[in-house]
């Protein structure tokens, strides 16, 4: 109820928030496809792409399922691009579909960058997780068990969070935050920065993202201490965590994944490619924790509203027909 309270104080209106009702489809133009590589069949590289898998899947001939229906196959593995997440400063703005709202609300949740002084300022913003199934949308692969068909749909928003905008209500679902978001925890932080800025974030360490720094809390303030960009895809990237973490987003790799999804209230960083495509695209896919040095350079016009926009790439383990 409260929800829906929320909900119908939002106006559709023009805002400060730039509305292309094109912006879907130059999505699917900059999509980079090649990042849905390598392909492995059985352990082995059917196709090799622009990077790598860092968490390579099992080399099994076979896999045996009994879930939807008694089956044997094959393990076949692939990145799919079938999310969207989006990271605003304007809420209620929804720039991959080209539209915004206003709400009574809005000033109170706007995203802003809290200067405290170097080593204390902060960047807040919002975000959204959307349902965005790219390939079966364009229908390049039908009949494929592995692939994702559902339909296109915002699926959370943190407008209407409170655990989002608050450090210390976030804890309710993540209490070791206490434990691991802290400056000796983050001494750890540095190899896996190192790991991921060659393309292999470390899955042991959850609570790192590589050079983006830490993930919790999971809440969409973060240290603004890397480059603007890079600290977008770390809120990004906070996203999906707390996505697992309330099992809205389930685990779909390893053996486990090979024939269903699962809970998985811990990310595996591994699992996912994240590629910048609003305001500019990037021509490649980037690894969480990856240093802007490598992508972010001209990603943040000044003529441009502060709104981002994510694709979401996932790794699949499927045991296929």
């Amino acid at each position: 109820m409260k929800i829906l309270i929320l909900i119908s104080l939002i106006n559709v209106n023009s805002y400060a928030c730039m509305e292309d009702k094109s912006a879907l489809l130059k999505m699917t133009q900059d999509l980079c496809y090649e990042c849905m590589f390598p392909i492995t069949i059985s352990g082995l590289t059917l196709i090799s792409g622009p990077m790598d898998d860092p968490n390579p899947s099992s080399r099994s001939p076979i896999c045996i399922c009994s879930d939807p229906f008694p089956r044997i196959g094959i393990p076949v593995s692939f990145f799919e691009p079938n999310r969207l997440i989006e990271v605003v400063s304007e809420p209620y703005c929804f720039p991959s579909f080209g539209f915004s709202a206003t709400s009574n609300l809005g000033g109170m949740l706007g995203g802003n960058k809290q200067s405290g002084g170097t080593t204390s300022s902060r960047n807040f913003m919002q975000s959204h997780y959307g349902i965005f199934p790219v390939l079966s949308i364009l229908e390049l692969i039908t009949d494929f068990l592995c692939m994702e068909s559902s339909g296109v749909d915002y699926a959370y928003i943190t407008e209407v969070d409170p655990l989002w905008n608050s450090d210390t209500l976030a804890a309710i679902i993540s209490p070791e935050a206490l434990l691991f978001g802290n400056p000796v925890t983050n001494l750890a932080c540095i190899a896996d920065s190192i790991s991921s800025n060659f393309g292999y974030p470390i899955d042991l360490l959850f609570w790192c993202m590589g050079s983006w720094g830490n993930s919790y809390p999971m809440t969409g303030s973060h240290s603004a201490k890397n480059s603007y960009m890079a600290d977008v895809a770390g809120i990004a990237s906070k996203m999906i965590y707390k996505m697992h973490r309330e099992l809205i987003l389930w685990g779909s790799v390893g053996n486990q994944g090979l024939c269903g999804k699962y809970p998985m209230p811990i990310w595996q960083k591994t699992a996912y490619r994240l590629q910048p495509v609003i305001p500019v695209a990037t021509p490649e896919a980037i690894v969480i924790g990856q240093t802007g040095l490598n992508w972010d350079s001209f990603k943040n016009p000044p003529s441009m509203f502060n709104n981002y926009s994510f694709i979401l790439f996932k790794k699949r383990d499927c045991c296929a027909l």
